[in-house]
């Protein structure tokens, strides 16, 4: 069973660690003896991902990854390990997948001679009415 990105990039099972940890918070007696939380591991420089995906993955300013270029998911939010592994799964495909498409190129603009124009004459306009505002002279 692998993990499907999109129509040409999957990810195999021995790509992502997933572990079954106690999740923290209030929860009764029940929380200190079922590990329902997962604790997903992604290695992206030892993936099977294209190399420009790999490396806008890394360069994102995702706080889950770690200096190793690991992604740690905690999913501790349902009550079932089996939510909570479709969760993290799905929330590894979400940040995967921003990272598909490339940024587009910006291109710098500059501004009209008119808009130059209609700028300075507000600005001429605003002086005049801020000048008028001053003491009188008698």
């Amino acid at each position: 069973m692998s993990l499907f990105i999109s129509k040409n990039i999957s990810l195999g099972d021995y790509e992502i660690d997933l572990q079954a940890i106690r999740a923290q918070g209030a929860g009764g007696q029940n929380v200190n003896k079922v590990a329902s939380a997962i604790h997903l591991r992604f290695s992206i420089p030892n993936s099977s991902l294209p190399k420009d995906v790999k490396e806008r993955l890394l360069n994102s300013n995702d706080s889950r990854i770690t200096t190793d270029g690991v992604l740690v998911i905690k999913a501790q939010s349902h009550r079932t390990q089996e939510r909570n592994r479709d969760d993290a799964l799905k929330r590894l495909r979400l940040a995967v997948q921003r990272c598909l498409k490339a940024p587009k190129k910006r291109i710098p603009t500059k501004p009209s001679k008119a808009a130059k124009r209609r700028r300075l004459d507000n600005k001429k306009q605003q002086s005049q009415k801020k000048s008028l505002r001053g003491k009188v002279d008698l």
